[in-house]
């Protein structure tokens, strides 16, 4: 089994326990305002000098560096969304299965937000060798969205899959697949630092309903930082 096929399915069911924790931790809570969204991914041990004696210190998981294409030719890379929280998932324009409930739940975070210059989508296509930046620019008009809002990015194969288990996110192709391609139907929820605080099935309302209400929690986490 390679590499990635053991991330897919390591990642297919932790992406859903996450889910599940995540449910758990809101049932805890009695109000939005006691609401603390978790961050997510394995933590990373790093070494420094301090008086000169070693420390470890442990980092959270971070997004790494990126450079993509959007639909209208616009280089999207970590410096678009720096500050900003955003919403990402992976789906590709051809797909006959989950990519069109996906499609119309994304539809409902960008009503939700498309007013807010603090709050990004960015969606990757897993099929770069169809989804040019042509057909990516058509998909947008057909969904009648601003690119400067929600991104849809197309870029090399090897990058696309390799940021996808970064954001805990399984896709990769697949024969034997409807489509050619699997992939996870989860939205990612970033904070303005690339970490990740919220996971939710794309195709179900309710889920993301949750993704909706949990936003807030982090632009006002950016209101404090400012004070």
């Amino acid at each position: 089994m390679s590499n990635r096929n053991k991330f897919s399915l390591k990642y297919g069911v932790a992406a859903a326990a996450f889910a599940l924790a995540t449910s758990a931790f809101y049932g805890c809570s009695n109000s939005a305002s006691e609401k603390e969204l978790p961050i997510y991914g394995e933590r990373e041990p790093v070494e420094r000098t301090v008086n000169g004696e070693t420390v470890v210190d442990t980092l959270y998981h971070q997004i790494p560096d990126f450079a993509f294409v959007d639909q209208d030719s616009q280089r999207v890379t970590q410096e678009t969304v720096d500050g900003k929280v955003y919403v990402t998932d992976f789906f590709f324009t051809t797909c006959p299965t989950i990519c069109p409930k996906m499609k119309s739940q994304m539809l409902r975070v960008y009503e939700a937000y498309k007013d807010n210059p603090q709050v990004m989508l960015l969606s990757h296509s897993i099929d770069p060798t169809h989804d040019t930046v042509a057909v990516l620019h058509d998909y947008a008009e057909r969904l009648g969205i601003e690119s400067d809002k929600w991104h849809l990015v197309t870029g090399d194969k090897d990058s696309i899959y390799d940021i996808a288990m970064k954001y805990l996110v399984p896709a990769q192709e697949d024969g034997g697949a409807e489509g050619g391609f699997t992939h996870g139907g989860h939205f990612i929820l970033v904070d303005g630092n690339r970490h990740i605080r919220g996971i939710y099935d794309g195709t179900k309302a309710e889920s993301v309903d949750q993704l909706i209400q949990d936003i807030p929690l982090l632009l006002n986490d950016k209101k404090d930082e400012k004070k």
